[in-house]
């Protein structure tokens, strides 16, 4: 491998122009087919085979209508006004018209009045009227003409109304655009009256992939880079590495957005790793250059080669054992999850390439510029102790306390990992955002308004066992009964019912928010008693909603992390195994892993769930962690941590191979790699962490337990290595 990266590099190097010709030539192809195919992205949280999401499919086919997305505005009337003020109610009215009007909206308003128009025949009106009868108090709904508005209701100070409407498509296949329209319209016939509308978290385009925390983080990197390198062109290649990288594997992955589903998050993680380990990989090569440069006195090509040779096989290896981590998730047969491991892996992947193809090539036409030579006479000046003196003293420390620091680098993390222990998982609600956000003052104001349940009601499909007989109003009357009687349900009202009159929707109101215990054990006492009550009046029962989605999530991915974890461990094991034919460095490789992992979920918890130090990082609110991030973190984190046992082991067989002692190779390695493996951490840490201001939740807990487990990786990978120099 090392031969055949060597004369990769000197070919690179010497022929710059046929690999940057051929580079551009693939960045042209991506830029093009990005401006004539539309980028599609996803915010749905899909995993086939769960219950909930096996009664959206079933309703897809039953009742189409209902197998829309769900949207729900909430109308704040002004100081001192209520919604029953002519002005308002006015403003409201035409605000909900327009809603309705919206091409992409369904407008009951025509379905109740066809079935009006068969007066008492209509079994979608008899089915309401007996709900409604069973169904317990519900808010009153908005009049006008002394008719209810679908879909609207008020509350019970008069001061909002809530409107609750569908799309016609779910919210990810609405076309660019639609939701924010949707938003706008009411807005502005809403302004008549001066009422402020509040759009729920379900009434969210995708969020922008890169904001200012993003751009400060990319800039930090930026910074360390120059202070590594001391060079303004020597830190640029790292960068324009990283840009082309992201360029083209994210960009890549929109272009395929229209034929298959990506989630943001997909995006938004080969974005975050492809910055990262763009940056990463190209500064072990290019440091690797120029210590040949100053060091050895190589002239700039045969450093390249060199370093290629090196550095670069250490950066396919690493590069592998990241892309074997995010391969792992395929194994779950998740599409979501397998979209976003391919997404990633294949952005990992072309870092890799670039690193070892375009890096060359660029180095090739900065030649001898790679070390300016006033720091060439500062390398002549300096001696090597000098040179490494603070890491080597570090180094030699470390081995004669090895004891100390081995309980160090146990306790620490163990003890940042406590947190962890009372972690929940959930999926983002209003309630996740900061108090000045827009959902979160809807999430809050729903809750005083009308109850916390109202945030996310949970919907119950009720199908005939009978094939083609349609639900009688008592038959749902008697389930509607059923259900109020469980405990922590205060309201059941009729959602829908397909024309042949065999499947109703229920929505059912519980008495607690989404993200509350008590509200799963509500999803979980009527999935106990549907099959009773289905036996009892002849009739089939599934629940779904934000809640039960959430819930089936959570638990699937908690029942597939082991699987997961196994299998990663067991395929980077053979990999470490066959790169070092030791079995004692992936064993510290991993133990280091699972220190770090636990320590970034004890964070993860004790910021966002238990709300430690919110302030920092710009948030005011707790939340549950979202229940993606433990399975996605893991597979990362280990990749990660692979990539610095892999750099610094190298540097330390490198010198053990010149004839130094086991103990004298692990401290000078120690020694020769802490300058740069610190350099990368932190250039990781700071891309991380600038997506720890993105407004979304799940981007802002990705990047902080991202850029907290690296940390910990970053303090570990060299303390555990040293501690066992005969590894």
């Amino acid at each position: 491998m090392s031969v055949l990266l060597y004369r990769l590099g000197r070919f690179a190097y010497g022929k710059p122009w046929y690999v940057i010709g051929g580079w551009l030539a693939v960045v042209a192809s991506v830029l093009a087919l990005l401006a004539v195919n539309p980028v599609r992205l996803s915010n749905e949280v899909r995993i086939d085979g769960t219950p909930s999401q096996q009664v959206i499919d079933d309703l897809a086919k039953t009742l189409p209508e209902a197998s829309g997305g769900q949207g729900m505005l909430l109308f704040k009337a002004p100081d001192g006004a209520r919604i029953d003020d002519e002005k308002v109610h006015a403003a409201v009215l035409a605000a909900v018209d327009a809603v309705y009007r919206h091409d992409h909206v369904i407008d009951v308003r025509k379905l109740l009045a066809r079935e009006a128009a068969k007066g008492a025949d209509s079994p979608l009106l008899q089915a309401q009227a007996a709900v409604t009868e069973a169904g317990g108090q519900t808010p009153a709904p908005l009049q006008s003409d002394g008719q209810p508005v679908p879909g609207v209701v008020v509350s019970a100070d008069g001061r909002s109304a809530l409107m609750q409407f569908q799309f016609d498509e779910q919210t990810y296949e609405l076309p660019s655009g639609t939701i924010d329209s949707t938003v706008k319209a009411a807005e502005q016939r809403a302004a008549r009256g001066d009422l402020e509308v509040l759009p729920s978290a379900s009434m969210m385009e995708i969020p922008e992939i890169v904001g200012a925390g993003e751009i400060v983080g990319v800039a930090v990197a930026a910074l360390v880079l120059l202070i590594t390198l001391g060079s303004v062109v020597a830190a640029g290649l790292p960068l324009v590495i990283a840009l082309v990288g992201v360029t083209v594997g994210v960009g890549g992955a929109f272009t395929l957005s229209t034929v298959i589903e990506i989630h943001s998050l997909a995006a938004v993680l080969a974005l975050m790793l492809g910055l990262a380990v763009g940056i990463d990989y190209a500064l072990f090569i290019v440091n690797r250059e120029r210590r040949l440069i100053l060091d050895d006195g190589l002239d700039a090509h045969e450093a390249t080669a060199r370093a290629i040779g090196t550095a670069g096989s250490a950066v396919f290896f690493a590069g592998s054992t990241v892309i074997i981590a995010l391969a792992g998730l395929l194994v779950i047969r998740i599409a979501l999850l397998s979209t976003m491991a391919v997404v990633a892996a294949a952005t990992i992947a072309v870092a890799v390439l670039l690193a070892l193809t375009l890096l060359p090539a660029l180095l090739g036409l900065v030649k001898e510029r790679i070390c300016p030579t006033r720091i060439r006479r500062a390398a002549q000046r300096r001696t090597p102790a000098a040179e490494h003196g603070r890491a080597t003293r570090w180094g030699t420390r470390l081995a004669r306390h090895r004891y100390t620091a081995l309980a160090a680098a146990i306790l620490i993390p163990a003890i940042l990992a406590v947190p962890a222990a009372d972690m929940k998982l959930g999926l983002p609600s209003g309630a996740s955002y900061n108090p000045d956000a827009g959902q979160r003052r809807s999430y809050d104001l729903t809750s005083e308004a009308y109850g916390p349940g109202y945030n996310g009601p949970l919907l119950v499909a009720v199908d005939s066992t009978t094939a083609g007989r349609p639900l009688a109003p008592g038959t749902l009357a008697a389930v509607t009964t059923e259900l109020r009687g469980i405990k922590g349900a205060t309201s059941v009202s009729l959602a829908g019912m397909n024309e042949a009159g065999t499947t109703a929707i229920l929505s059912l109101v519980p008495g607690s928010g989404p993200n509350d215990d008590a509200t799963k054990d509500l999803v979980t006492a009527v999935r106990d008693k549907s099959a009773q009550i289905g036996r009892a009046h002849g009739t089939t029962l599934g629940i779904t909603g934000f809640t039960a989605l959430a819930i089936d999530v959570s638990d699937r991915l908690a029942d597939v992390l082991p699987l997961y974890v196994v299998v990663v461990l067991g395929l980077s094991l053979i990999v470490l195994l066959l790169v070092f034919r030791s079995l004692l460095v992936p064993v510290m490789a991993t133990l280091g892993f699972l220190l770090s992992v636990s320590a970034a979920f004890g964070l993860t918890t004790a910021v966002f769930q238990w709300g430690w130090m919110q302030s920092l990082i710009g948030l005011d609110a707790t939340a549950p962690v979202v229940s993606l991030l433990p399975i996605i973190i893991t597979g990362v984190l280990y990749g990660l941590a692979m990539d610095y046992q892999m750099f610094l082991v190298t540097s330390m067989r490198e010198a053990h191979v010149h004839g130094q002692s086991a103990l004298e190779a692990t401290v000078t390695g120690v020694a020769r790699a802490s300058s740069v493996i610190v350099a990368a951490a932190t250039i990781m840490v700071s891309v991380f962490a600038g997506f720890v201001f993105n407004a979304q939740p799940i981007i802002k807990q990705a990047g902080f337990a991202l850029a907290a487990g690296i940390r910990r990786l970053q303090g570990q990978a060299a303390g555990l290595l040293t501690l066992f120099p005969r590894a």
